[in-house]
């Protein structure tokens, strides 16, 4: 049966303040660099002040997947929770003027819109301190079914697998896809979430079709140390499992075949969203029936536009360009 969407993403509804530091600065704050820390209002407050001036835009992992997916000519839905405040209202705009369709309602709640403070140093790493507000209380009850149901891909984000309703929303959604026939794909996000998670991850992975995962979170899932030794157990464990490995590239594995993909060639300035651009590429490609080596050029050059400018989201132009 045709679908409305190729795409349908669940995950943190964040802004993102993008600023360019020093390591000095990292340093005074107590920041250990390319890591993600969850902090508190206060401490967002806090930080927020001393940052230099900066860049704001919408964000959150799967949600930047769904804008480069729509700007890669897909139909895309995201589902996740903002506050009924100024920016609860921008992120919504956001996703409308880029073409993604964001059904969920806006939180009544004391909590306010979520936002990760990124800052990005001198050799195009970024160090991110999120304040999760109103997101966390995504749960059941925010689930569209109608429009879940109607989606090629349905794309969960791991960081989103803290509290456990969203852990509960993350089970009824992939019921709700595979009983209309979709797929079910899982960003693995963090291997911090892995740590935490790991036996719901890997208790989810019953219902996951595709999993999206950087070397050192398949590693951490499957407790290995090595790359190989992780992507077998992957071979054996998942229908197709999309490893990410940096500048190294990217291994797609679907049972006994694997292709290996380099990375596209790109002038490094950011890599704040690299994996979620390349998410957005592979699954843009896979939802229209493309091969599989197919989907991981487009994914290669999605994150190579990412890592090429400040900020998650590459312009529409610049994403249509890839399209070939």
């Amino acid at each position: 049966m045709s679908a409305r969407y190729d795409i349908i993403g669940i995950g943190n509804a964040i802004v993102d303040v993008l600023a360019l530091t020093t390591d000095d600065f990292l340093d005074r704050h107590d920041m250990r660099k390319s890591s993600m820390a969850l902090i508190d209002a206060a401490t967002a407050e806090r930080l927020s002040a001393a940052m230099p001036q900066g860049k704001t835009a919408s964000g959150g992992s799967v949600a930047n997947s769904c804008a480069v997916a729509a700007g890669l000519g897909a139909r895309v839905a995201f589902l996740g929770k903002v506050a009924d405040d100024a920016l609860g209202h921008a992120f919504a705009a956001d996703l409308a003027a880029i073409g993604v369709d964001f059904p969920t309602a806006r939180a009544a709640t004391s909590a306010p819109t979520a936002r990760c403070l990124i800052l990005v140093t001198s050799d195009g790493q970024r160090t991110m301190n999120t304040y999760l507000g109103a997101c966390v209380e995504f749960s059941e009850a925010d689930l569209d079914e109608t429009a879940i149901a109607d989606a090629e891909i349905l794309y969960l984000e791991g960081y989103l697998f803290d509290p456990p309703h969203a852990q509960a929303a993350f089970r009824r959604a992939a019921t709700i896809a595979r009983a209309a026939g979709r797929k079910v794909a899982l960003s693995l996000s963090d291997a911090f979430c892995v740590d935490r998670h790991r036996a719901g991850f890997l208790d989810l992975l019953a219902s996951v079709d595709i999993l999206f995962a950087n070397e050192v979170e398949i590693c951490a899932l499957f407790e290995q140390n090595e790359f190989d030794s992780a992507a077998n157990i992957a071979a054996q464990t998942i229908p197709l499992a999309v490893l990410t490995r940096s500048e190294a590239g990217s291994v797609v594995i679907q049972g006994a075949t694997r292709h290996h993909e380099k990375a596209a060639p790109a002038t490094v300035v950011d890599t704040t969203g690299a994996g979620d651009a390349y998410a957005a590429g592979f699954l843009a490609a896979l939802a229209k029936n493309q091969p599989l080596p197919e989907c991981a050029r487009l994914a290669s050059a999605a994150a190579a536009a990412a890592i090429s400018q400040i900020g998650a989201r590459p312009d529409a132009a610049t994403l249509r360009a890839l399209v070939v």
